[in-house]
């Protein structure tokens, strides 16, 4: 289930577009606060070939599936 599309909110705060094209808007604090400090949240980006949420020219990143199931977790707000 790769990352399709993301926006960043406020602090560690993402809108996450999946594959399957469903939207959640997660707070990724307690998934990368210990690897990614707030200053670097605007490096962002999606891999294209692995379809992960990268950080850091790639040194720090998510992977797919951890990422869906974190989001589809109790760490998400449903959004239409």
């Amino acid at each position: 289930m790769k990352l399709k599309h993301f926006e960043r909110y406020e602090g560690y705060r993402f809108l996450l577009t999946f594959e399957n094209d469903e939207v959640k808007e997660a707070d990724l604090a307690d998934l990368i606060g210990h690897h990614v400090p707030p200053d670097g949240l605007n490096t962002a980006r999606i891999d294209p070939e692995w379809g992960c949420l990268e950080f850091n020219g790639g040194k720090v990143d998510v992977e797919p599936k951890t990422l869906y199931r974190y989001v589809t977790g109790s760490h998400y707000k449903e959004v239409a």
